[in-house]
């Protein structure tokens, strides 16, 4: 059975910036009761966020629900989040689906990825790989991050749709370039084994970077380019991307259009990417060879795993520091405990 998780369950909220009792609070009210459904949505979203009225998840959904039998999209999708999450309505993934196809149906991006989600994972409608596709295919179209990244997965498993590393590659990319750290990390493997794409390890190195610090594409360009000088590639095991076909959950009370869904976890730095450049670093792939920053990126990768990732890591680390003077090894964990202070993570 494949390891997918449960559905994305993402509440788009408007931010009303009124408090109760203001003119704008009832006059969005009267327009409300009225039946205008972009302001019974907005009234839907502060009750669920407590903005200018007391928090109150069952109004939130009374009020979603009459925007959404007017067909707004926007309502439709925050009232099948209510059903995902058992919000104000007993927890029921069928209208769940019902709600997110009716938004997904108008082209609203993030519902059409939850029904993806959804078809791939059989929760609410029977299971259907290709189903999953057709639904991240829409969304991913219209820049949406996860679905960029989850069809890519499809195309690396040819699970829905022929197994095709070039269009792997091309959608990793799509979503590598917004900032999602596993598709840079993927994208990263893609490069170093040649999978879809002509094997180039300084262009592996580049990805991997990016997935550890966190950074797209351009602002790493104009900071600093992968070192020149590449040494000759030594032996070492080839880099499988990620076995985790996971669908990430991201449960935010709050969905800007332009947000970045991958971009967190690669400011908190990507675990694997930075395995994985610390490889790089000790053979001298794709960069000159460097002990010191091959002792930084592991150590930085152990200190963000746990079980056998991390005895793996802290074993790598030690087999490096083995070839290292004790200035050498004062100099790594001194870049280490910099680049931990300048990319904290979320306790």
């Amino acid at each position: 059975m494949k390891p997918l998780v449960a559905a994305v369950a993402v509440l788009v909220a408007l931010t009303v910036g009124v408090q109760a009792q203001t003119p704008e609070n009832d006059a969005l009210r009267v327009r409300a009761e009225a039946g205008d459904a972009e302001a019974q949505f907005s009234l839907g979203s502060m009750y669920a966020n407590g903005e200018g009225v007391p928090q109150d998840d069952a109004e939130a959904v009374r009020w979603f629900r009459l925007a959404a039998d007017q067909g707004h999209a926007r309502a439709q999708y925050n009232l099948g989040v209510r059903y995902d999450t058992g919000r104000g309505v007993p927890e029921d993934d069928a209208e769940a689906v019902r709600w997110w196809r009716l938004a997904a149906e108008q082209g609203y991006a993030r519902a059409q990825y939850n029904l993806g989600v959804m078809y791939a994972n059989g929760r609410g409608v029977p299971q259907d790989d290709a189903e999953a596709v057709r639904w991240y295919r829409l969304a991913a179209e219209q820049g949406e991050a996860d679905a960029q990244y989850n069809l890519a997965l499809m195309y690396g498993t040819g699970e829905g749709v022929p197994e095709d590393d070039a269009e792997a590659v091309r959608w990793y990319r799509l979503a590598a370039e917004q900032g999602d750290a596993e598709a840079q990390y993927n994208l990263g493997n893609m490069y170093a084994n040649g999978e879809g794409v002509p094997q180039d390890d300084a262009e592996a190195v580049r990805w991997y970077r990016l997935g550890a610090r966190g950074e797209s594409p351009a602002a790493f360009d104009r900071r600093c380019n992968p070192p020149g000088g590449v040494a000759p590639r030594s032996q070492m095991p080839q880099f499988a991307p990620s076995s985790r076909l996971t669908i990430r959950a991201h449960h935010r009370s709050l969905c800007n259009a332009g947000f970045h869904h991958g971009l967190l976890a690669a400011e908190q730095g990507h675990a694997g990417a930075m395995t994985n450049l610390g490889a790089m670093y000790s053979q001298g792939r794709g960069v000159v060879q460097d002990y010191v920053q091959s002792h930084m990126w592991r150590n930085l990768a152990a200190s963000r795993q746990t079980g056998e990732d991390r005895e793996l890591s802290v074993k790598a680390r030690d087999a490096v520091a083995s070839f290292m003077t004790a200035d050498d090894l004062s100099e790594a964990q001194r870049l280490a405990r910099e680049w931990d202070e300048a990319h904290p993570r979320e306790p």
